[in-house]
């Protein structure tokens, strides 16, 4: 559930695959609760390494091309030469740092939220109210900052998004790319382009290790203060030994499984379910990423990220479903189904869904992806923990 707070600043679409049909046994040593361990310990090595990993780099890449991007706009305004496809490029930035961030909300756990970075940079909808009096406290030469001035609700991807997208005037299908800015928004743009970098870059950090990001990252971290000195991949990985926060594997699968099951929820429940089912007109407009035309695509890599997290990806050998598929072959099916449905309900929910969000495709969704997905991924987590 996305909420509000006053800001503390400190912070593409990746290859797929269908869930792995890999069954090898792992080696006996006899005792059932060991061979367990060996296996979910294959597949949280492999869930890091192969799922987690790849999506946060493509994200913190594409935002640091944003940022680049962004200030690109701001220097050819004030030069006269801006054209709309400088402003497009920014714009294709942006969904490839949001795909990655979309794919990624099965593991909003850990670091996403210990460190508050998931209300930073994806709280919806924007307080386009708080942004013009922000705006006009720019433009009379105030004094400002995002840290003192800013909150949840007028940074991060959707900050960006209402700069960088406008919708012709039917509002129903099409984008175009406006030069029409002032020099207070891209002043604006920049400091929420940089922040938003940021914080993408601290979350790969924190779970790759500082030290095996890119040396550019590591700068971007150092000049903004932002190094937790954290390798939360590194802790999954090395469950039960000294400096892991993990005593078991079990405990990492079913972290892993938590989080495929809250974010089932959110979106079925309430990015969908919410303006679905919304009485209020604050309800009717809780839609994420409206001005992009994009909170199918976004709802649907979310449900990706449960697939990811479950199956595998990226070329991935081993998997929580390998585990369930060999204690419970009925199960495993019934959930790779559930997360097929699940997409296909989502995709049957015609853009823009501030158009939409009140039809019988987007209660269909609501069902598939809040009950059914969510319901058997309990199932999952209860095999885990009894088996």
């Amino acid at each position: 559930m996305k909420f509000y707070k006053y800001l503390t600043v400190a912070a593409v679409a990746i290859s797929m695959t269908a869930c792995s049909d890999s069954n090898s046994d792992e080696p006996n040593s006899g005792d059932e609760s060991s061979e367990k361990e060996v296996a979910l310990k294959n597949a949280a090595e492999q869930y890091v390494d192969y799922t987690v990993l790849p999506t946060y780099k493509a994200m913190a890449d594409a935002a640091v091309e944003l940022q680049s991007l962004s200030h690109d706009i701001r220097s050819k305004f004030a030069a006269g030469t801006l054209t709309s496809a400088d402003v497009a490029a920014a714009g294709e930035a942006w969904r490839r740092a949001r795909k990655s961030w979309e794919l990624s909300e099965a593991f909003l756990f850990g670091p996403a939220n210990t460190h508050n970075i998931d209300p930073h940079i994806d709280s919806w909808p924007l307080d386009k109210a708080a942004m013009e009096t922000l705006l006009g406290d720019i433009r009379a030469g105030k004094p400002w900052s995002l840290e003192n001035n800013g909150g949840y609700g007028l940074i991060g991807f959707h900050s960006v998004e209402y700069l960088l997208f406008e919708l012709t005037p039917d509002g129903n299908s099409s984008l175009t790319h406006s030069t029409a800015y002032t020099a207070e928004e891209l002043e604006y743009l920049c400091a929420v382009t940089d922040d938003l970098c940021q914080q993408c870059v601290c979350l790969e950090a924190c779970w790759a290790g500082t030290d095996a990001i890119s040396s550019e990252k590591q700068d971007i971290l150092e000049e903004a203060d932002l190094d937790y000195n954290e390798t939360y991949g590194w802790e999954m990985k090395n469950a039960g030994r000294g400096g892991s926060r993990f005593k078991t594997y079990q405990e990492v699968a079913e972290e892993i499984i938590q989080g495929c099951i809250d974010i089932a929820d959110e979106v079925g429940n309430t990015k969908i379910g919410r303006p679905h089912f919304g009485a209020s007109e604050q309800d009717r407009n809780y839609i994420e990423s409206p001005y992009s035309l994009n909170s199918i695509e976004d709802f649907v890599d979310n449900i990706i990220s449960i697939r990811n997290s479950y199956c595998g990806a990226n070329g991935a050998t081993a998997s929580i479903s390998d585990y369930v598929k060999k204690h419970d072959a009925a199960l495993d099916t019934r959930v790779r189904k559930a997360i097929d449905d699940a997409i296909a309900a989502i995709q049957a929910i015609p853009e823009p869904f501030d158009k939409s969000a009140g039809s019988e495709a987007a209660g269909k969704a609501v069902t598939a992806t809040g009950t059914d997905l969510a319901d058997i991924l309990g199932e999952v987590s209860t095999l885990i923990t009894r088996n």
